[in-house]
């Protein structure tokens, strides 16, 4: 089976780029291991996604936004960052003449389904679901997959969005810089005596790392990334225990903690692939970029090269051009580096200095933040990346 377009992996990223082809007059082929059962109603897997205003503006050009119930998003209006003990804060919050708001967060599970249903049935989208890539192979004209159930489709482009461990990638050949970190992040929804005012609040305390991200109501996403060994014993508490030591881990900011659903654990990685295109393929969403979480950037930077790619294959189209050109694959390789590399390597320079708990960092730490605080334009500009990117 031959398809213009094959997308290897039904994800945020994969699925915003498919959405992205509607109406391009392209064939779309999006191959995805799971079941077709567990896109069109994928679980909640704990994670609280915070758009900024450009993926929102990009979610609802795609028809994703409106099939997303208001009452599941909750406004994120202001962002702190504390350090240790202390009690000084650096707040990000918008500018005089800015929207009320930073950005949104909406349930990881709430975006996927949203996506999904805007995709589906869309004309000329054929969906392979329940087998993986096997094989991977490139000639002159284009590649050929073989699915694990011996499915085969070929096509002029592939894009690959399978994750940050994608074995799509390897069977291309791209190699990427892969940083296990030793931490775990544990995700809980908690509610709570006091009212967060839609303020979120990343801590950096010693030996772990907490981020509160506002719901609706008095509820609360509780992001602890803390060592392998303590993120197991945490998700083995009963839930009186668990609220115990979450209301003693979040220093009683917020009043008492008390545990909604189920504790949800992954381990900490970052992955930077050394190219993001090949030959007849590009890679997007964490394929590309694996970003470290303690900047919420990861699905809008995902999103975002899904937005890019599939606007450099509909122009190529619209022209009768190759869509799969090494001048449009490095065009957008190009771009997506220009607009991740920055945020990649300050993203981790970021989790460096806060998670040395050595004398140095310590002493450095409040001393950067008192000085950014009194930084306006640098603020204000730390809140438009918040906002825009």
């Amino acid at each position: 089976m031959m398809s213009d377009v094959m997308i290897v992996g039904a994800g945020p990223a994969g699925l915003a780029f498919a959405r992205g082809l509607a109406g391009a007059g392209l064939s779309v082929a999006v191959i995805e291991r799971q079941p077709r059962a567990a896109l069109a109603d994928p679980p909640d897997d704990g994670r609280e996604i915070a758009l900024t205003h450009r993926s929102v503006a990009t979610l609802r050009a795609l028809d994703a936004w409106r099939r997303i119930d208001p009452a599941v998003v909750a406004p994120l209006r202001v962002a702190r960052v504390l350090d240790g003990a202390s009690r000084f804060a650096l707040a990000f919050e918008p500018g005089p003449g800015a929207q009320d708001r930073l950005g949104q967060l909406v349930a990881n599970h709430h975006l996927r389904r949203a996506l999904f249903a805007a995709a589906d049935g869309q004309a000329g989208l054929t969906l392979h679901t329940g087998a993986g890539v096997a094989a991977v192979e490139r000639d002159a004209d284009g590649i050929a997959v073989t699915l694990a159930d011996g499915r085969r489709v070929r096509a002029r482009l592939l894009v690959a969005a399978d994750a940050r461990f994608s074995a799509t990638r390897a069977a291309l050949g791209i190699a990427a810089r892969e940083t296990r970190l030793d931490r775990t992040m544990l995700l809980v929804r908690a509610t709570h005596d006091r009212d967060h005012g839609q303020v979120a609040t990343e801590w950096f305390d010693y030996h772990q790392t907490v981020a509160l991200l506002p719901l609706a109501g008095r509820c609360t996403s509780v992001v602890l990334t803390v060592r392998p060994g303590d993120a197991g014993r945490i998700a083995a508490l009963d839930p009186a225990a668990l609220s115990a030591e979450l209301t003693r881990r979040t220093g009683g900011k917020l009043g008492m903690m008390r545990p909604v659903g189920a504790v949800h654990a992954y381990p900490l990685a970052t992955v930077w692939s050394t190219h993001f295109a090949a030959p007849h393929a590009a890679l997007i969403g964490d394929a590309a970029v694996g970003m470290h979480p303690v900047t919420a950037h990861g699905f809008n930077l995902g999103l975002r090269s899904a937005a890019a790619l599939a606007g450099l294959v509909r122009h190529a189209a619209a022209r009768g051009g190759d869509i799969a050109s090494p001048r449009l694959l490095r065009r957008y390789e190009a771009g997506h580096r220009l607009a991740a590399g920055p945020l990649f390597a300050a993203t981790a320079g970021i989790v460096r200095l806060y998670t040395d708990a050595g004398p140095v960092a310590r002493i450095a730490r409040p001393t950067l933040l008192r000085v950014a605080a009194g930084l306006s334009p640098l603020r204000a500009g730390v809140a438009h990346l918040l906002m825009r990117h």
